[in-house]
């Protein structure tokens, strides 16, 4: 999971833009960052572990000379987090370098293979392969391009790489398979990268490099070619201009400012196509079986989907993990309807499922929140969140506009979008009314709590996936064990690990489920517990009572899961952590 960037041009200095397309994309991979260039008939490399600005001061990245380069910014797979694994990787002449998202599955018996012909390698990685096999059918007489298309085949696994060589000055050369790769070219330069956010104000033409494709990268444009070598065109999209805008404003996080700006954000899920989501909806219904896959946070909003589908359009759904719907796809066929739920539309447990899942003759339903994406060229039908640029790694407002979307989609098969929209608009200004009503309760509540290594979340009903989801927060970025729990099946089990002030985070509006999860908040105070209660309505069983709008039932979702952002972001910073880049994740999962 990392991010790439090429940029070639007759006279631009290259570092200082590749280094700004690398802060655009640090949420890819932060734990290591470095550039090369070509200048003068050599490739310097300079490279360092740690934050994209720290790497800078200490290596002076965005100085490099030349006009040619690439750029990476790492989330360590192979290899540990080290100054010598870092990319860009090289040859043993030092004239091919190369940077590469993904994951080379043969790399061992390649590197040994390499090994016995005389090649010295230096790091752990597998990436290190690609620069010395370049080296081999260069040292043939090949070109770098055809020296790519002769090593692409001989890779397994996913990858996207760029590689730049000192016999061929002002070129790079990209390809990719399974891993996300954008071009973009402009008069007297050109790009690639691993997403067109690292790209937003340079271009007003994107292309999306297709599977086993290449492209060749000069000051004059882009040429693409197929897998044979053959040249090939290919049109070009606009980019989406919201996705320009990725300042943080006054917020001292962008956690913080997308938290904040949910109310926005989730007005513009409810601007959808109507005649889509009616077309989808039908679909389901017709369907004989209707499954979702999807990891991490957008799981947990796929879990709330499940329950509208039922609750409102009666039709099942089954939530299958991205990582586990592989094994199932034996028993899928034309009459399954698959969605695919990914923020960014390129993770790839996702992405090779729905591949799975397509050839088996299954229809594919997306909802993501980027732009031309993988997952979108899959999918028959696409739905956008409409969220712009989510920059911090823990998952906020594109939670709540997957939920929404679901939402939508219940009440299309019952022919209520338009109703359903108006309801999603109206709850906007209740989660403005939260934030306001909670700011200083939760700071306080964070204060309190901030040494205590273990909370627990309960909920029941379709409030369940919220306390998943609220664990799942805490744990991403303050690094406490959170776990979060259906509230019956507390005493089954996890009731043996609440002591005195042991904190349990109860989700409990007055709704139907409202009397069994205060019950089962009373068991856990009778063991010591402190009951930090999300609810409309105060009990005197709390010891603390975060306070959300009173809405319909269905909607509590949407309203209670903002504070439990807010709350993790505030222990985050109680436990001095940087809650935009927690260790060890990154935002674009695109390995297994």
């Amino acid at each position: 999971m990392c991010g790439i960037i090429g940029y070639t041009s007759r006279s631009d200095k290259a570092a200082s833009v590749i280094f700004q397309g690398l802060k655009r994309m640090e949420y890819r991979g932060y734990d290591s960052s470095g550039m090369a260039t070509l200048n003068r008939g050599k490739i310097l490399i300079r490279k360092g572990v740690g934050y994209l600005e720290d790497v800078n001061r200490e290596e002076k990245l965005s100085s490099l000379p030349g006009v040619t380069g690439i750029g990476h910014t790492r989330w360590a797979t192979h290899g540990g987090v080290t100054q010598t694994n870092t990319h860009p990787h090289h040859d043993c002449k030092d004239q091919i370098a190369v940077i590469h998202n993904g994951i080379i599955d043969n790399y061992q018996a390649l590197r040994h293979s390499l090994i016995k012909r005389g090649h010295n390698f230096i790091s752990e990685t597998d990436t290190e392969v690609i620069p010395h096999m370049l080296e081999v059918e260069m040292d043939k007489g090949r070109s770098l391009k055809e020296a790519v298309l002769a090593v692409a085949p001989r890779l397994e696994g996913s990858y996207a790489f760029l590689a730049i060589c000192v016999r061929e000055p002002g070129k790079i050369v990209g390809t990719r398979r399974g891993s996300p790769l954008v071009v973009g070219a402009a008069p007297g330069k050109a790009f690639a990268a691993s997403d067109s956010l690292a790209l937003a104000g340079q271009v007003d033409q994107l292309y999306m490099l297709g599977e086993n494709e290449v492209v060749e990268l000069t000051p004059n444009g882009a040429t693409f070619y197929d897998h044979t070598g053959r040249q090939i065109e290919k049109k070009p999209v606009k980019p989406d201009t919201q996705w320009d805008d990725t300042d943080k404003g006054d917020f001292p996080f962008y956690m913080l400012k997308e938290i904040m700006e949910q109310p926005k954000t989730l007005q513009a899920a409810s601007d959808q196509d109507s005649e889509l989501f009616t077309s989808i909806a039908l679909d389901m219904l017709r369907a004989d079986q209707v499954i979702i896959t999807a990891c991490g946070s957008s799981r947990y909003a796929a879990l709330v989907g499940r329950y509208l589908f039922s609750s409102v359009g009666r039709k099942f759904a089954e939530v299958v993990m991205a990582s586990e719907f592989q094994y199932f796809a034996e028993s899928l066929g034309r009459n399954t309807l698959v969605i695919a739920v990914s923020q960014s539309g390129e993770t790839l447990d996702v992405v090779e499922g729905i591949t799975l899942a397509r050839r088996a003759g299954a229809k594919i339903v997306s909802i993501i929140n980027r732009p031309q994406s993988l997952l979108g060229e899959l999918s028959h039908n696409v739905i956008y969140l409409n969220c712009g640029p989510e920059i911090g790694v823990a998952a906020t407002k594109t939670f709540l506009n997957q939920v929404a979307v679901f939402y939508l989609l219940a009440f299309s098969m019952v022919h209520s979008f338009d109703m359903a929209a108006d309801n999603i608009r109206k709850v906007c200004k209740q989660i403005s009314r939260s934030l306001e009503w909670n700011i200083k309760t939760i700071s306080d509540i964070a204060a309190r709590y901030a040494s205590k290594n273990d909370f627990y979340y309960i909920a029941r009903g379709i409030n369940f996936a919220i306390a998943s989801e609220g664990a799942l927060k805490l744990k991403e970025i303050s690094y406490i064990h959170a776990e979060g729990m259906p509230a019956g099946e507390l005493k089954h089990g996890t009731l043996s690990l609440i002591e005195k002030d042991t904190p349990v985070l109860v989700i409990c509006p007055s709704d139907y489920t409202y009397q069994e999860t205060l019950s089962n908040a009373m068991e856990a105070k009778a063991r010591g517990a402190k009951i930090i209660a999300v609810s409309d309505e105060n009990n005197e069983i709390y010891d603390h009572w975060i306070r959300i709008p009173k809405v319909h039932e269905l909607l509590y979702p949407l309203v209670a899961v903002v504070p439990l952002q807010l709350l993790a972001y505030q222990l985050a910073l109680e436990r001095g952590h940087n809650p935009d880049k927690p260790r060890n994740l990154a935002k674009s999962v695109t390995v297994k």
